[in-house]
């Protein structure tokens, strides 16, 4: 929102929430009908019928665009700004789509109003192309620099364009993030050429939809924050200098405000004195940097196809949320699963190692984090066929951070599953001389459980399938004169197996749920389960994964074992699955305290943390400023 908003700020969709889409609706059932009932042919206008397929392009369009800014910043390579982006900032160009809805209804309204010179388009006229190619660069981009000028006069920039520059580091998507009256000037700015082509009869489909494309594509090239440009185009054409803008020259205009007012032609800037001096130095600044280096890398996966849209790398509306079975359920996602099943085949063929998912930096850059995603989803963790492919992906990705001079690796999700690689063993056993850390967080995700469960407990039941951490909470436990009851004779027996007298008489075996409110659930935690529990029930997560299906409204399920992260901890603009905001899962924090206290040690594989161990994690985690989450989901 600018500083004081002005009048027409708001979107006159705004109350209708993510169903403003019905705007459209009357206008695209009203073009299908007339080209379906048309008599002959002389009726039959393909025209308006192409305007509803040229709105979804432009949605598409900016999509690749936020995904592709998102992954190569998240890398470093010809990154601009090193500032960091916050939930604030996504929240507020979370309505990037309402300016292609109003301007679907503007090019519906205008079909309807310049009806003869509307109709029967034809797919290319050149004088129409040349016409557009001239007023682009006079009239419109020279009447945008003056009116860029005028919006940043104090009493329009308050009410109006401060809040596209509310975003210092800006997205792709930045570009349209404007009050409703700045884009109704925008609109008739940029009307000029489509509107001569028409009145003068020179006006062509791909001439329209190529010239709504070029001002889509400049306008997100030009907010992506890394450089894209090779400068091979200048050296070889000098002249373009004028006539193109970089992301780097508009960047700065974010930064100093006063200075590369253009559009997209830089050439009014020289004309009028007004392009920062420092553009060239910036441009090739950007150009000469590489990848970036973190200090700790966290493994993950995505889980169900539906979750690639919750990556920072997918829809950030929606990675900026928890992933849930409610999100998944979302109006428009059932509009796309032919695409999500498209793209799960795509995703497995195009992706062939890891990718980086999102950064983050600690205290400044005291600590540089990279997210790394294995392109496999859960369930082909659980395909026998799979594991040899996928353990081949973690191996790839711990030795390319071996060479990238990461210090710590953590093993998020089924990364570190025990039918899969030990908790991790097998890598340190195939590469002993590894000088990267591989953390599997299960000494912190054990405190966590441990400290989540309310004081003054006797008895808990521990439910669900058994894992190094399940073993460690028993133990703790019983060493503190917790009983632990199991219902499974099968699991009695492992976890007597295990420890014999350490549990001493506190494991027991018993046949009843009754009277039992604290339960420490696992993977396998079934429904049925959930509905013998007496009412008042706390369901507390020992796993990576919550339970499915959450039925019980008169219990409590907290969230699997994760942490607040402290302030300093900046560049956090996505959730971590289905995790609150600011929120990291035990896996994850446990290897940014192990680089942080740089301990010299792995934790991974088979064997049993000590309980000396998970209180060290434990009291290091909250020093340096975690919080336990155990509230309410």
């Amino acid at each position: 929102m600018a500083s004081k908003p002005g009048v027409l700020t708001e979107w006159p969709w705004t109350h209708l929430g993510r169903f403003k889409y019905v705007v459209l609706a009357p206008w695209v059932m009203d073009s299908m009908y007339s080209f379906i009932t048309a008599k002959d042919e002389r009726e039959r206008d393909i025209t308006p019928t192409l305007i509803f397929p040229v709105l979804l392009w432009r949605m598409l369009h900016n999509q690749i665009w936020i995904s592709l800014a998102r992954f190569r910043t998240a890398k470093a390579k010809n990154r601009i700004l090193d500032k960091t982006i916050e939930f604030e900032q996504v929240d507020r160009e979370s309505n990037w789509d309402d300016q292609i809805i109003f301007n679907g209804v503007l090019f519906y309204l205008g079909y309807k109003w310049l009806k003869p010179w509307s109709t029967h388009f034809p797919i290319w006229r050149t004088d129409g192309v040349v016409l557009t190619v001239l007023l682009h660069t006079g009239p419109v981009e020279f009447l945008y620099y003056w009116l860029h000028r005028a919006l940043h006069h104090h009493f329009l920039y308050s009410r109006y364009h401060s809040h596209h520059h509310s975003s210092i580091v800006t997205e792709p998507i930045t570009s349209v993030v404007h009050p409703f009256g700045e884009h109704i000037l925008y609109f008739l700015l940029f009307t000029i050429p489509l509107l001569t082509m028409v009145l003068t009869q020179t006006a062509s489909i791909i001439a329209f939809t190529g010239y709504i494309t070029y001002i889509d594509f400049m306008n997100n090239m030009g907010h992506c924050n890394f450089e894209l440009v090779p400068a091979s185009v200048f050296t070889l054409f000098p002249f373009l200098k004028y006539l193109f803008y970089t992301p780097s020259y508009h960047s700065l205009h974010h930064t100093q405000f006063r200075t590369n007012y253009a559009l997209f032609m830089p050439m009014y800037d020289y004309i009028y004195g007004t392009m920062d001096k420092s553009s060239d130095l910036v441009y090739e600044t950007s150009l000469s940097r590489q990848d970036e280096s973190p200090h700790v890398v966290h493994l993950t996966h995505p889980t169900t196809p539906d979750s690639i849209y919750h990556l920072r790398l997918g829809f950030a509306s929606l990675a900026s949320g928890p992933y849930t079975s409610s999100s998944t359920k979302k109006w428009y996602m059932w509009f796309l699963w032919p695409v999500t099943c498209l793209w799960t085949i795509l995703f497995n063929w195009i992706f062939s190692t890891t990718f980086v998912v999102e950064r983050s930096v600690l205290d400044g850059n005291k600590l540089k984090m990279q997210t790394w995603a294995v392109p496999k989803y859960a369930y082909q963790y659980n395909l026998p066929s799979q594991r040899g492919a996928i353990n081949g992906l973690i191996e790839e990705a711990i030795l390319e951070a071996e060479k990238a001079g990461v210090k710590v690796l953590s093993l998020g999700l089924l990364n570190q599953a025990k039918e899969l690689n030990r908790n991790g063993d097998i890598y340190t056993e195939k590469h002993p001389k590894l000088k990267i850390k591989l953390v599997d967080g299960s000494s912190l995700a054990t405190a966590l459980v441990i400290n989540s469960i309310p004081k003054g407990t006797n008895q808990v039941l521990i439910r669900g399938k058994l894992s190094k951490v399940a073993y460690a909470i028993t133990l703790a436990l019983c060493q503190r004169g917790v009983q632990v009851v199991t219902l499974q004779r099968n699991e009695f027996e492992k976890l007597k197996l295990k420890f014999g007298s350490k549990l001493g008489s506190n494991l027991i075996l018993s046949s009843s749920y009754a009277r039992r409110q604290v339960w420490l659930v696992g993977d396998g935690f079934s429904e049925k389960e959930q509905r013998n529990a007496p009412a008042g029930t706390i369901f507390i997560p020992f796993t990576q994964f919550p339970p499915t299906n959450k039925v019980r409204k008169d219990c409590v399920y907290l969230n699997t074992p994760a942490m607040m992260v402290p302030p300093a901890l900046q560049n956090i603009d996505s959730c971590e699955n289905w995790l609150p905001r600011r929120v990291m899962s035990a896996w994850r924090v446990a290897g940014i305290v192990h680089a942080l206290e740089e301990w010299e040690n792995h934790e991974c594989g088979d064997s049993i943390m000590s309980l000396e161990g998970v209180e060290k994690v434990w009291v290091a985690s909250l020093r340096h400023g975690f919080c336990p989450l155990a509230i309410p989901t």
